[in-house]
């Protein structure tokens, strides 16, 4: 069975946004000052969404232990990373900033990785729909 076809894929695909967004978190607020030498962005950035990422992380692994998490909210999660993933490469276009080549990395990662969770949200979201 693949993880797609998973009847557990919204919770899995929940605990696994919760885990990135507190681990980048957690790495963004406790190794601010080297990151923004290594990555070319400003401390200030790496500290506020390292603190978001800490708060929004918090609040999907609680989403996470329900049992029916509230469908509405699962939606403004889809919203939320597709528009952040899109936010984050605008980000890099816009200009404003000047990324080292591993900041660009680091910038692109996230924005791959924040579409991908969007999309297991998404999926996760309509099987558990189609189930109820």
């Amino acid at each position: 069975m693949s993880i797609i076809s998973s009847p557990n894929l919204l919770r899995m695909a929940l605990w696994a946004d919760a885990a990135v967004s507190l681990v980048t978190g957690a790495l963004q607020v406790t190794a601010t000052g080297p990151m923004s030498e290594w990555l070319g962005l400003p401390t200030s950035l790496l500290a506020y969404t390292g603190e978001f990422f800490l708060l929004y992380g918090a609040a999907v692994a609680f989403l996470a232990t329900r049992k029916q998490p509230p469908p509405a909210l699962i939606w403004l999660l889809v919203i939320g990373n597709a528009c952040w993933a899109a936010a984050t490469l605008a980000l890099l276009m816009v200009g404003g900033l000047s990324p080292t080549l591993l900041g660009k990395g680091y910038v692109v990662m996230q924005a791959v990785v924040v579409a991908i969770l969007a999309e297991l949200q998404y999926f996760g979201l309509r099987r558990t729909q189609v189930a109820w």
